[in-house]
């Protein structure tokens, strides 16, 4: 859920990450303190952030939770026009995406300004089926920022099969993650047939996170997420920056 950070208010939302939007992902000290009013909405999730950002989401081996017909990554399926929906998977498996993932890739966003690289989410799931996110950044003076935070599953839950890879990330303190608020959509809207690399967003394509198992991406691997993101509706790559790791 590779990957991301605090999260700020929840607000309405004409458009929002992830699991990703992931999911901006990742912000939840000030979601309490503003978002009262607020609905229960989600903003980005934070994939694989840390304090008041987010990663990586951003990482031991995974399995695709439905292969493609044909070799090659499981996307969300949509038109390519970008005024359709954005769609998560139809479905993940759970337990092969815990672990570490490396924020590898993403759209910048204001609630990781303070990370400057070495970006990593770690998942861990629960007895009840939620799942422990503990998110790393290194910032520009060279010292770490952690962020210990939850996901909980939108989607059905059978077995170990989540049905659509929907969830939604807190970072607010245990004791106030039953507010409506300062919850952040995390969907899985790619994920590489064996596992190597997902793409995390959210219904308003805003945000984006892509985490590896690996802390670099192939250039392959690069090109194969672009060519599905435009597909997706992605109709403005220009963004994407990629994330750096000390660390290869």
């Amino acid at each position: 859920m590779t990957f991301p950070p605090r999260q700020h208010p929840a607000r309405d939302e004409p458009h929002t990450p992830s699991l990703v939007k992931h999911l901006t992902a990742m912000l939840a000290c000030a979601a309490v303190a503003t978002a009262s009013a607020q609905p229960a909405a989600s903003n980005p999730p934070a994939p694989a952030a840390t304090a008041s950002a987010s990663q990586k989401a951003p990482v031991p081996t995974a399995t695709a939770a439905t292969p493609p017909a044909t070799p090659g990554p499981t996307t969300a399926s949509t038109s390519t026009g970008t005024s359709s929906a954005l769609q998560a998977l139809p479905t993940l498996e759970v337990p092969p995406y815990m672990g570490t993932w490396y924020q590898v890739a993403w759209f910048p966003n204001r609630f990781q300004k303070q990370c400057v690289g070495d970006t990593s989410a770690t998942y861990r799931q629960q007895p009840d089926g939620r799942i422990e996110v503990l998110n790393r950044c290194r910032k520009a003076d060279g010292s770490f920022d952690e962020a210990l935070g939850q996901a909980r599953p939108v989607g059905t839950l059978t077995g170990t099969r989540l049905a659509p890879a929907q969830l939604q990330v807190s970072f607010l303190p245990g004791w106030l993650r039953w507010l409506p608020v300062g919850w952040g959509r995390y969907w899985v809207i790619q994920l590489a047939d064996d596992g190597r690399y997902a793409v995390i967003s959210e219904p308003t394509r805003e945000y984006l996170w892509v985490l590896a198992r690996r802390p670099e991406l192939a250039p392959a691997d690069e090109t194969a997420i672009r060519s599905a993101l435009v597909r997706q509706g992605f109709g403005d790559l220009s963004a994407w920056q990629p994330h750096p790791h000390t660390a290869r």
